[in-house]
């Protein structure tokens, strides 16, 4: 199984290493969360997609997905006449609990299942199982709002004093380091964290553990452990409420900071120079992946303590969490079009400019295997 794993891990390498040339335009695109004609871009034609059966298609979970799940449903709506799908936020735990519960088709997850999760989805899923298949690559930018900070240069040591009240002003000493050329005011530092149970936040978690030196005391989790600070709603509440708080800083997926023309900050990882939130240069982490998860099950693992040059260690994979058999009969047919289309090359390229990671062809191709044998 270990053999299989590391030639897992080499495919998707070289699958995610062919995208890092093209994707340094991808990260500047539109705003717009729209429609994706609004991005200058004309969507797929109806002959791209193979349309279900007509009807509405239900899903929850994730905000860090937002955005692509937007440019997804009106392309997959205008190709398929009759066909709606509804995708409703609220987090990545309140989607799980809600797919668990039989509510939705599908739930967005930016962490994958916990063992005690796949034994609850085995009550809806009857005959088989919940399973995570990765969809939405991105990855998550320190947020702020610093009035004449333009290049804010943080580490994993720094990041976890910020958000644990432990660095309480933007002139103290460790960020003045880090940044020796700044204008750093001597002003109190507002942190801003989800409220909400988030895969962000568990991400981000991840990554302090990993990367601060034992700085971060806390287990990565959904719900935010950190003291101090203020609190908001969903990726959207807590980019609005870095935008209108000055000296204010949080994380978010980067699609929100360019929605709120938010700065994000570069992170210093012991690579020869900090590294910028940039979808190129998560796709350069990317090509480290490992898949962890069994059979159709395909969750991986991710270096969050990466020192490779150019490689963006805050980057996280939203998947999107279905029944391997035992999907309910009515929406399967739709459920599996849905999905066959967000995973093929136009499904994945009309999400680029939001600042997503295309999925290297390697890992793609597994997922479009997976969403084929749905049952």
């Amino acid at each position: 199984m270990k053999l299989q794993r590391n030639g897992r891990s080499k495919a998707l390498a070289i699958g995610a290493m062919a995208l890092v040339g093209s994707l340094s335009l991808a990260a500047c695109g539109s705003d717009d969360n729209a429609d994706p004609k609004a991005s200058g871009s004309a969507g797929p034609s109806a002959a791209a997609i193979a349309c279900g059966k007509a009807g509405q298609l239900l899903g929850a979970g994730s905000t860090a997905q937002g955005s692509a799940i937007d440019v997804w449903k009106v392309a997959y709506g205008n190709a398929c006449t009759g066909s709606t799908i509804t995708y409703s936020g609220g987090g990545s735990g309140a989607g799980v609990q809600q797919f668990n519960q039989g509510k939705v088709a599908f739930a967005g997850t930016d962490s994958a299942l916990k063992p005690a999760e796949v034994d609850a989805s085995k009550a809806v899923c009857k005959t088989g199982q919940g399973i995570n298949l990765p969809l939405v690559a991105g990855l998550i930018s320190i947020i702020y709002n610093v009035n004449g900070v333009d290049n804010l240069v943080l580490d994993g040591p720094t990041l976890a004093a910020v958000f644990d009240s432990k660095i309480t002003k933007w002139n103290d000493p460790a960020i003045a380091k880090l940044n020796p050329t700044a204008k750093l005011p001597d002003a109190d530092i507002q942190t801003v964290h989800r409220s909400d149970d988030s895969g962000t936040t568990e991400n981000f978690t991840k990554y302090l553990s990993k990367a601060s030196a034992g700085a971060w005391t806390y287990a990565p989790a959904k719900t935010w452990a950190g003291k101090g600070g203020q609190s908001a709603n969903l990726s959207a509440g807590v980019s609005a409420q870095v935008k209108a708080v000055p000296n204010s800083i949080s994380y978010a997926e980067l699609s929100y900071a360019q929605t709120n023309n938010l700065k994000s900050a570069a992170i210093a990882t012991g690579a020869s120079k900090p590294v910028e939130a940039t979808a190129a240069n998560a796709a350069t982490t990317f090509a480290k992946a490992k898949i962890a998860g069994t059979g159709s099950d395909l969750a991986l693992t991710l270096d969050y303590a990466t020192k490779e040059e150019g490689s963006y260690p805050l980057v996280l994979v939203t998947y999107e969490v279905v029944c391997d058999k035992g999907n309910n009969a009515e929406t399967l047919e739709t459920l599996k079009s849905f999905l066959t289309y967000t995973v093929s090359d136009a499904g994945q390229q009309a999400i680029a400019p939001k600042g997503y990671v295309p999925l290297p062809k390697e890992l793609g191709d597994k997922v479009k295997a997976a969403v084929t044998a749905l049952a």
